[in-house]
């Protein structure tokens, strides 16, 4: 424990020199760090998408960073320091865990999460319901998957999971029968339904849509460097290459990953 005191010790320190004797530390405000910190969270994200442990290490350091410099700012202004958000969390993180700290009973993660939506609503002045607490800066997937999971904790769900396959092939004929009319802000709105309900198919199977998207990503950017090596062998442009030709090509490297599993 002293340890971990001793290093959180030790970056105060640092943040107060910076905050002092750096020009550019010394300008910085929450909304000129605002970019930066959702940057860094990304830069997280990707290392742990990429398993990378040392990068993980890496990232969560800079995100530290961040809570420590937002938390000097804070003070700076007389409205709370890093003792104040810490202590903040602990009394959130025991509140939100009656089935730890009380009497209260959750023998499942998916109770637990049921537990922790309703606690968050009985706090008061949360401004838009149920929903009010998701923030409206996430990425539309992202935000989809919490809006739809925070809907399913207060009860507005499929009865059984099975049922919103029904929605997919809803939505998916709505889609269809805009096409034709070719009024793009129509089938935009179409569009999204079916993604929203997709995004509902994933958190009720346990599949997160952002890493199953991700994963689709990085598949798809490898196929296509190995479309891209073949074409550039032979000394021509991608345009110039036959679409069948293209097609052997990504074949070819559908059966690679295939045989290097």
């Amino acid at each position: 424990m002293n340890r971990k005191l001793d290093a959180t010790a030790r970056l105060l320190e640092v943040m107060d020199t910076l905050r002092e004797k750096c020009p550019w530390d010394r300008e910085q405000t929450f909304h000129s760090l605002r970019n930066n910190t959702i940057e860094e969270t990304f830069e997280l994200a990707d290392a742990i998408t990429d398993n990378n442990m040392e990068g993980i290490k890496e990232e969560l350091g800079d995100l530290f960073l961040h809570v420590v410099f937002y938390s000097k700012l804070g003070e700076e202004q007389g409205a709370f320091d890093l003792a104040d958000v810490a202590n903040a969390e602990c009394d959130k993180l025991i509140y939100r865990h009656p089935h730890v700290y009380s009497d209260v009973h959750a023998d499942t993660p998916d109770e637990v999460k049921q537990n922790w939506e309703a606690l968050k609503q009985r706090k008061k002045n949360r401004p838009g319901g149920i929903l009010g607490g998701v923030p409206r800066s996430l990425p539309a997937m992202v935000k989809a998957f919490r809006v739809s999971e925070k809907a399913a904790a207060a009860g507005f769900d499929w009865q059984k999971k099975e049922d919103v396959w029904d929605k997919v092939h809803e939505e998916m004929a709505e889609v269809e029968k805009e096409l034709p009319s070719g009024d793009t802000d129509c089938i935009e709105g179409e569009i999204g339904d079916l993604l929203f309900a997709l995004v509902n198919a994933c958190r009720l199977y346990g599949i997160d849509p952002e890493n199953a998207l991700e994963r689709t990503n990085k598949k798809f950017m490898r196929r296509f460097a190995h479309v891209e090596k073949c074409v550039a062998e032979q000394g021509r442009m991608m345009n110039e290459v036959p679409l069948d030709t293209l097609e052997e090509y990504w074949q070819q490297a559908k059966t690679q990953e295939h045989g290097d599993a």
